[in-house]
């Protein structure tokens, strides 16, 4: 017997094709057109320059910070440990002004010992003149004695000669008190060398003596002043920066605590890359705009140590400082780096980048179709690209970026 066969229902999917279908036609509508090498753009998602006759100004846009004109630093003469704190950060203060009290026992227990060196060299010197006033005193007393036995010698060495005269007394007593009268005559000599020599060595010893007194003072007063620089004070008149001293903290000799910047003193620092190290020199004028009041600023100095491609210039302001501002704040600037000249100009763009400035794309056919053409750029700033060779004024170039465009030879602008 025949079976009867139910035809099964088929599920429709169709459908599901529909956005592939059309992101299809959406690429093709905005890809290759004719010939593979049209794009299809809208007019309003790209940016377009025209060529211009101008005053070409070679410049550079520089950011900088800005900092005191003139600081003097705040280091620890000598090392020790954070007692008092007599000011705060950002306080103005006056030169002699203190700052900052360390404390450091072993520079009071030098002071103490160099002071005990100095009684006990005094008392030296105490001592040694005492000695030679003493010495002084003997040897003259000894020259006293000898002068009065010599006159008594020679009393009786002349009545001897009398009585030798009368045979009452023997040539050998004669010869006797003469030979102690000569006998006494060159002992009194020797003591009178003596002396003289006893004080060429005392006056040696005690100019040694007053020699080392004085140097020990050199070096307790140095002392002294070692202590004196425990007390951090301030150089200059000025304001207080970068303090950095807690109460407790140990800070070793040498290390920074803080500066004294100069008010109203202020000049800009700011970093360029080395590309233009050849080409910035001191004397080279910068313009920055701030709170709508234009200043100009001169480059005054050219560090020329290169770091992590970069180097560091310092511009000082020409007038008046700007109001409202404050030390560490930034300010956008732009470096003149040569005189302006008549130059045919073309709005700076992302299209520079993709390019690296051999082509663009100009705007022809109506203002509808935008052509790949060669072209020979010169300089560049922030703003304006020099045009050598290649585009003339009026002309209208797309100056967006290139990034989707560098395949194709010819651009579609569709409203």
């Amino acid at each position: 017997m025949d079976k009867l066969i139910t035809k099964k229902r088929t599920f429709k999917l169709w459908w599901l094709a529909l956005p592939a279908v059309a992101i299809s036609y959406f690429l093709l509508s905005n890809t290759v057109s004719g010939s593979g090498s049209r794009y299809n753009v809208a007019s309003d998602k790209v940016k377009v320059s025209t060529v211009i006759k101008g005053e070409f100004s070679d410049m550079i846009p520089l950011r900088g910070n800005i900092t005191p004109s003139k600081s003097v630093f705040l280091d620890a003469i000598e090392g020790g440990r954070v007692e008092q704190r007599f000011v705060e950060e950002g306080a103005i203060v006056k030169k002699g002004d203190k700052i900052l009290a360390l404390s450091n026992t072993g520079l009071q227990l030098d002071v103490i010992s160099r002071e005990a060196q100095i009684s006990e060299q005094l008392n030296n010197l105490h001592n040694t003149r005492l000695a030679i006033d003493q010495n002084r005193l003997n040897l003259k007393r000894n020259l006293l004695e000898l002068d009065f036995e010599i006159k008594q010698s020679e009393r009786k060495m002349a009545q001897h000669k009398k009585l030798v005269a009368n045979n009452l007394v023997s040539q050998d007593e004669l010869k006797t008190v003469i030979d102690r009268t000569l006998y006494l005559k060159d002992r009194r000599t020797l003591v009178v060398e003596q002396q003289d020599q006893d004080e060429i060595i005392r006056t040696t010893q005690i100019a040694q003596l007053e020699d080392s007194v004085s140097q020990l003072n050199k070096n307790l007063r140095f002392a002294r002043k070692n202590l004196e620089n425990l007390i951090i004070k301030a150089p200059i008149d000025g304001q207080l920066t970068s303090f950095n001293a807690e109460l407790g903290e140990s800070k070793a000799r040498g290390s920074r605590l803080g500066q004294v910047d100069i008010m109203n003193e202020y000049k800009v620092t700011a970093f360029i890359d080395e590309f233009y190290l050849g080409r910035v020199f001191a004397g080279q004028t910068a313009t920055l705009t701030h709170l709508g009041q234009a200043y100009t600023l001169t480059l005054s100095k050219v560090y020329a140590e290169v770091s992590n491609g970069r180097f560091e210039v310092d511009l000082t302001f020409n007038d008046l400082l700007p109001q409202r501002i404050r030390r560490g704040q930034s300010l956008q600037m732009e470096l003149l780096l040569a005189d302006a000249k008549p130059a045919t100009m073309l709005s700076n763009g992302s299209f520079y980048q993709d390019t690296a400035g051999k082509w663009v794309f100009v705007i022809e056919e109506g203002g509808q179709v935008a052509v790949k053409k060669q072209v020979k750029f010169g300089q560049i700033n922030n703003k304006f690209i020099e045009v050598l060779s290649g585009l003339n004024v009026g002309d209208r170039v797309i100056t967006s970026s290139y990034s989707n465009y560098k395949n194709i030879e010819s651009i579609k602008l569709i409203n």
